[in-house]
C-alpha cells in the first residue's frame, strides 16, 4: 500500500478515508476539514485515536505520533484509555467546578455557531437573573432535583417563556458536565419523564404577544419621558420606530444617519437577514439626541456590562411602570393594528413598516424597493397620534402621492 504524500493531502477534498500505513489515514469531512486518526485493535475491538487536524499537525507529526502510540500498545498501553486518565487527572487537579464556571465555558464553546450574537447575551442575562443566585457557587456534581426546582417554581408560571428556557439551559450545562466527567447519574433538570412529573404543563397562550392598547400609548410615553433610564429611552424608540427589541437594544451609532434621518439597521441583525432602513422621525431623533455621547459604540450601552442593552431591561422599565401585563414586542402589534383601523396606507407600506417579508412571492418580486418616504408619511402619522395621547380618529388620512 503506497504511503500519503504531503503534494495529495493539500489538494484532495473528496470525503472518505486516506490511508498511509500500519493504522495511520487521513480522514477528509464533506466540510473539508482533515483529521489524523490511528486506527487500533485491542481485546478484539477496534478503536479510533484522533491524532489531530492537518495542517497543525504535518504528515511527519502524524507518522512520529503514530509509532509513539505502536510502541504503547507493543508494552500492553492502551493510548486511548491513557489519554483519557490523563485528561481525568488534569480535571481531578483543577479542582471542582461549579455550575457558574461550566455554564460560562459552556457559552464559550457554542458561540461560534449560534447564528446571532444576542444569543449567547439572552444565555447570559438569564441565567445571571434566575440561576446564578441559586447555582451559580454549586459544584455541577453537587446540584439535584430540589436545586432545580428552587429555580424554576418561582418563574413557571409567571414568566413561563423564559422559565422554560432556563431548563433547557440548565438541562444542557449539567450534560455538559457529565460528558465532561464531572458528574454522573441522570441529568436533575430533564423534562420528559422527570420533571413533567413535578411542573405543570405550561399553557400557552391564545395570542403570542399581549400589546398595548395604542389609545394607551401617548400616556404610557409621558410616564417613560419622566424616567432618566437607558432602558426608558430604548423603550421609546421602540414605540416610535416600530422595531424589534433586539434591534433597538443592540442600535449602533454607526448605523444612524442623522444627515439623512436614516436607520440602517445590518442585516446580519435583522430577522429575515435583509438590511432594513427606518425613517427617523422627530420624535425617534429626540430619543437619540439624548443618548448622544453615552457610548461610543452603542446607542443603548449597558451599564452592567460592557456591550448593549439587554432585552430584558425593557420589560423591567415596563413593570416599573405597572405596564407588566403587556410585552415590549406588543408595541409592534399596537402599531400594526393601529395603522390598519385608522389609516389608509397601503398594506404593503405597513408591512414594511415592520420589516415583515411579503408573503405572496409574485407580489414580493415586484416590490424591489422599500417604500422609504412613505414609511416616513407612516411614522410621522404614528408618532402624532403618540403625542395627542388621546384615540384620535383618522381613518381618511391619506399618503402623498
Amino acid at each position: 500500500m503506497s504511503k500519503l504524500t504531503l503534494s495529495f493531502i493539500k489538494t484532495v477534498e473528496k470525503p472518505g478515508r486516506y490511508a498511509d500505513e500500519r493504522g495511520l489515514f487521513l480522514r477528509v469531512s464533506a466540510g473539508g476539514s482533515k483529521n489524523w486518526v490511528l486506527r487500533y485493535q485491542r481485546d478484539k475491538r477496534r478503536h479510533d485515536l484522533g491524532l489531530g487536524a492537518f495542517p497543525a499537525v504535518s504528515l511527519k507529526a502524524a507518522r512520529l505520533a503514530a509509532d509513539t502510540h505502536r510502541l504503547a500498545l507493543s508494552q500492553g498501553i492502551d493510548p486511548l484509555a491513557q489519554r483519557q486518565a490523563e485528561q481525568q487527572g488534569i480535571l481531578a487537579a483543577a479542582g471542582p467546578v461549579t455550575f457558574r464556571e461550566e455554564a460560562e465555558r459552556y457559552i464559550q464553546t457554542h458561540r461560534q455557531s449560534w447564528k446571532n450574537v444576542r444569543h449567547a447575551q439572552q444565555w447570559t442575562h438569564s441565567l445571571d437573573d434566575h440561576v446564578y443566585p441559586r447555582l451559580g457557587a454549586m459544584t455541577v456534581e453537587a446540584i439535584e432535583t430540589d436545586d432545580v426546582l428552587d429555580v424554576l417554581i418561582p418563574i413557571w408560571s409567571r414568566i413561563p417563556e423564559t422559565a422554560s428556557r432556563l431548563r433547557n439551559r440548565i438541562e444542557l450545562v449539567l450534560d455538559a458536565a457529565k460528558a465532561r466527567k464531572l458528574r454522573t447519574g441522570e441529568n436533575p433538570a430533564r423534562w420528559r419523564g422527570h420533571l413533567d412529573k413535578l411542573l405543570p404543563r405550561q399553557k400557552r397562550s391564545q395570542m403570542p404577544f399581549s400589546a398595548m392598547p395604542a389609545d394607551r400609548l401617548g400616556a404610557f410615553v409621558r410616564e417613560l419621558d419622566s424616567l432618566d433610564s437607558t432602558a426608558a429611552r430604548a423603550c421609546e424608540l421602540i414605540i416610535h420606530t416600530a422595531c424589534r427589541s433586539a434591534e433597538v437594544c443592540e442600535a449602533r451609532w454607526e448605523e444612524v444617519d442623522l444627515v439623512n434621518r436614516v436607520w440602517n439597521i445590518d442585516a446580519r441583525r435583522m430577522k429575515a437577514g435583509k438590511l432594513h432602513r427606518v425613517p427617523l422621525v422627530e420624535a425617534a431623533l429626540q430619543v437619540l439626541e439624548q443618548q448622544r455621547g453615552k457610548h461610543p459604540l452603542y446607542v443603548f450601552p449597558n451599564a452592567r456590562h460592557s456591550g448593549a442593552l439587554p432585552g430584558n431591561a425593557i420589560r423591567r422599565v415596563m413593570a416599573q411602570l405597572n405596564a407588566d401585563d403587556y410585552v415590549p414586542h406588543g408595541f409592534r402589534s399596537s402599531f400594526r393594528t393601529w395603522a390598519a383601523e385608522h389609516t389608509d396606507f397601503p398594506r404593503d407600506v405597513c408591512e414594511m413598516a415592520l420589516a415583515h417579508t411579503l408573503g405572496d412571492k409574485v407580489e414580493a418580486a415586484y416590490h424591489r424597493g422599500d417604500l422609504l418616504d412613505k414609511r416616513r408619511q407612516l411614522m410621522t402619522a404614528w408618532s402624532a397620534f403618540i403625542e395627542q395621547g388621546t384615540r384620535q380618529v383618522v381613518s381618511h388620512l391619506q399618503p402623498e402621492g
